[in-house]
């Protein structure tokens, strides 16, 4: 697991990268000199504890452009990644949504979190999402 909407899963004997679709979670900095976003490492132990050694089903969405499968999760038949939205360890991603996805209860999810002042929305004024706190430091998905 890297950050808070990437996982490693295994199927079929062979290792593949999931992001978590619908969402974008505090970035963990690759770079030294760069610190991650608030909430990056809570974000990163949430979804661990929500999956870690679990079975779990995944709903394929494609690929993003960087190659990567797009899949909502499922353990004990709860939405993970919806989960991390509720818990306000991530936001609805600002893209446009995948086909077929069912993005109304991921924004549900988020005004319910941001209502409650969950995680991240915490942060009030100070919070920058993922998309802009990558583009401010010029750093690739």
């Amino acid at each position: 697991m890297y950050d808070g909407d990437t996982i490693k899963a295994i199927t079929n004997g062979n290792e593949i990268t999931i992001r978590l679709v619908g969402i974008d979670a505090p970035e963990i900095s690759r770079k030294k000199h760069l610190p991650g976003q608030p909430f990056c490492l809570k974000s990163r132990e949430y979804l661990s504890s929500l999956i870690l050694n679990k079975v779990v089903r995944i709903r394929f969405y494609g690929k993003d452009a960087s190659g990567k499968s797009l899949g909502e999760v499922f353990a004990d038949e709860v939405n993970i990644n919806i989960e991390m939205i509720k818990a306000g360890l991530a936001e609805v991603y600002r893209g446009t949504p995948a086909k077929d996805l069912g993005i109304f209860a991921y924004r549900d999810a988020e005004n319910k979190a941001k209502a409650d002042i969950q995680g991240i929305w915490e942060l009030r004024d100070q919070y920058f999402s993922p998309s802009d706190w990558r583009e401010m430091y010029d750093i690739q998905d």
